[in-house]
């Protein structure tokens, strides 16, 4: 995995939210707020996946937005604003990056994988832990990179 790629994908996000001056989403899309709860959310279900590869137990890691849905809400009201979810989005990325790091040659274990990101990649298989991160970094973060660019109000 390359762990470089990972980190340049979440700074390309965290610089969008530190930008601000997002507008509100279309009907039946994500604010700016909701994008970066799933991703921390999302990052916490990585990095559990992570840690049971580096531990060599079996794991199956799911990502489903319609999953995350009441999880996402949560985390916004929890958080109470996009610069408590930045810092959140900060520190769950930088200890999944971290792990990352650590993986090496387990990095290749077969882990269940589900995700779907819209009709362009759907996952239903088990996939070596590296290319789900992979998959991470090159279609699951750009593609929030770019919704959070399409709520630049103005």
């Amino acid at each position: 995995m390359e762990v470089d790629r990972l980190r340049e994908a979440y700074d390309e996000v965290l610089a969008e939210v530190d930008a601000g001056g997002f507008g509100p989403p279309p009907a039946g899309q994500l604010s700016a707020e909701q994008i970066v709860a799933h991703l921390a959310a999302n990052d916490e279900l990585m990095t559990e996946a992570t840690e049971a590869v580096l531990a060599g137990s079996p794991f199956a890691y799911y990502d489903l937005e319609t999953i995350h849905r009441p999880q996402v809400d949560a985390l916004v009201a929890e958080c109470g604003g996009l610069d408590e979810l930045a810092t959140l989005l900060r520190a769950t990325s930088q200890k999944l990056c971290a792990l990352t790091e650590r993986l090496g040659p387990v990095a290749q274990t077969p882990v269940e994988t589900h995700l779907r990101e819209g009709f362009d990649l759907i996952v239903d298989e088990p996939l070596p832990w590296a290319r789900t991160l992979d998959l991470h970094a090159r279609v699951h973060l750009p593609k929030h990179l770019a919704q959070l660019r399409m709520l630049r109000a103005g």
